[in-house]
C-alpha cells in the first residue's frame, strides 16, 4: 500500500449533469486571453527545449505573464485595414546563463512567439498589425535553489498550491469544447476562410433545454457584403447545431452573433479574425483552465497553466496531473457519474507526495464508494508515480494547457 495521503470519498452533491443548471464557456484560440495563453505556453516550451539541448535540463524559468494590448482597426466588407498595432509583452523569468555561459533566452522567446502567431492567427502580419516585445528578468535566488535540487529523483514542489481536475464531461460541456475545436479547425474551419479564429462559446443548460451563443469573429476580405456575412453567421450556426446532436438527444438552441445591429449597420467584422484589433486587451490565465473549459458548476483553480514550468511548478503540473488522473479513472473504473480530483502541494516537498490528494466521486445507481475505493486509490497513486510524464509530455507539445 503505498504512503501517499490519497482520499476519497461521496461527493455530498448531484452530478453536474443532474442540476437544473449548468454554465459552461471556452474562448476559442483567437480571443485575446487565449492568444497570450498560446504564446506563453509556446515561449514555455521553446525555453525547455533550448535548455534542454545546451545544458541537458530544463532550468529555472515562468513565462507565464504575457499581455496583449489591443490594437484598433477598420474593417470593411472586401477588406479594411489595421490602424494602430496589437502589442504582445511576454513578462517573466528566465535562467540566462549557466556555467559561464549566456543563453539567447530572449530570441528564442520572440521565435516562439512570432511563429505561433504565424500559425494560429494567420491574418496578422508580424511586425506590422502586431509588436511582440520581451522583458524576462531573472528568477527568485531561493525558488531556483528549490527548482535545481538535483540530489532527488523527483521535483520539489515550487509553491503551495493546489490543481483541480474533473470527468467525465457533461454532454454541454462536450458540445462547447468540440463546437470550437471544429470551428477553428479541420472538419469546419479550413474550408470557410471568412471565419477568424476568435470564436467564443457559452453553453447553458435548463433541465433538458441547451442554449448555445456562439460569438463569431469574421474576417472583411472574405465577405463582400452583408449578404454574405449573414450567410456565413448562418453556416455556423447550422453546423454548431448539428454537432450538437453527436452530443445529446435534448433539446438545442444556437444562436450566433446576437450584437449584430443590422439598422445601425453593426456587425462582428474583423479585419484580422480577432477582436484583439478592436480595444480587446488579453492576459494569460483569464480564460479555459487546463481541460480547455471554464466551468463555474465545478470547483477550478485560479493558477494559469499556460507558461509556467513544466518541472516543478504546481501551477502547471497539479491542474494538468489532476484532469489526466479524473479521464484515466472514470476510463478504467465503470460505475462513477462524476469524479473530481483535487492535488494540494507543499513548498519543498516532492511533487510525486501531495500533501493530499483528494478525489469525491459520484456514484451510479447501485455502486458504492466502498466498491471502487481500492482501484481509484490505485490508480491515483499509480499516476502520482508517473508524475514526471507530465513534464514529458509538456514538453513536447503533447498536452494543452488551454
Amino acid at each position: 500500500m503505498s504512503d501517499r495521503n490519497i482520499r476519497l470519498e461521496s461527493a455530498e452533491k448531484r452530478a453536474v449533469e443532474d442540476q437544473e443548471v449548468e454554465i459552461v464557456e471556452r474562448k476559442g484560440i483567437g480571443h485575446p486571453d487565449s492568444i497570450c495563453d498560446g504564446i506563453a505556453e509556446s515561449v514555455s516550451r521553446e525555453l525547455s527545449n533550448l535548455y534542454l539541448e545546451r545544458v541537458g535540463k530544463v532550468l529555472h524559468y515562468n513565462t507565464d505573464e504575457t499581455q496583449l494590448v489591443a490594437g484598433t482597426a477598420a474593417p470593411k466588407f472586401g477588406g479594411g485595414e489595421i490602424i494602430e498595432p496589437i502589442y504582445l509583452l511576454i513578462v517573466g523569468r528566465a535562467t540566462k546563463e549557466y556555467d559561464g555561459e549566456k543563453l539567447p533566452v530572449d530570441s528564442a522567446a520572440l521565435r516562439a512567439a512570432r511563429d505561433y502567431l504565424r500559425e494560429n492567427i494567420p491574418e496578422l502580419d508580424v511586425g506590422t498589425d502586431v509588436i511582440v516585445d520581451v522583458k524576462l528578468g531573472e528568477g527568485s535566488g531561493d525558488l531556483q535553489d528549490v527548482f535545481g535540487e538535483e540530489t532527488e529523483e523527483v521535483p520539489m514542489a515550487n509553491d503551495t498550491s493546489f490543481g483541480v481536475g474533473h470527468a467525465p464531461l457533461t454532454e454541454t460541456e462536450q458540445i462547447v469544447l468540440e463546437a470550437e475545436h471544429a470551428l477553428n479547425g479541420a472538419r469546419y474551419g479550413d474550408d470557410h476562410p471568412e471565419l477568424g479564429t476568435d470564436i467564443k462559446i457559452m453553453g447553458k443548460r435548463e433541465g433538458d433545454v441547451i442554449d448555445v451563443t456562439v460569438a463569431a469573429a469574421m474576417i472583411d476580405q472574405h465577405l463582400d457584403d452583408v449578404d454574405d456575412y449573414i450567410e456565413a453567421v448562418e453556416s455556423v450556426r447550422e453546423f454548431v447545431t448539428e454537432l450538437a446532436s453527436e452530443y445529446t438527444d435534448r433539446e438545442v438552441n444556437v444562436d450566433v452573433n446576437t450584437a449584430d445591429d443590422f439598422d445601425d449597420e453593426s456587425y462582428y467584422l474583423t479585419t484580422s479574425g480577432t477582436s484583439a484589433e478592436m480595444g480587446d486587451d488579453g492576459s494569460v490565465g483569464r480564460g479555459n483552465r487546463a481541460n480547455g473549459l471554464i466551468t463555474p458548476n465545478r470547483p477550478m483553480s485560479m493558477e494559469a497553466s499556460s507558461g509556467k514550468n513544466p518541472v516543478n511548478h504546481i501551477g502547471k503540473i497539479y491542474n494538468l496531473l489532476s484532469t489526466h488522473i479524473a479521464e484515466t479513472v472514470v476510463a478504467e473504473v465503470d460505475g462513477i457519474r462524476d469524479l473530481q480530483v483535487r492535488l494540494l502541494s507543499q513548498i519543498g516537498r516532492p511533487i510525486d507526495e501531495p500533501h493530499v490528494a483528494d478525489a469525491k466521486v459520484i456514484t451510479e445507481d447501485g455502486v458504492t464508494v466502498a466498491d471502487i475505493e481500492d482501484d481509484v486509490v490505485a490508480i491515483v497513486d499509480r499516476e502520482l508515480a508517473d508524475v514526471t510524464e507530465i513534464t514529458r509530455r509538456t514538453i513536447k507539445g503533447e498536452l494543452t494547457t488551454f
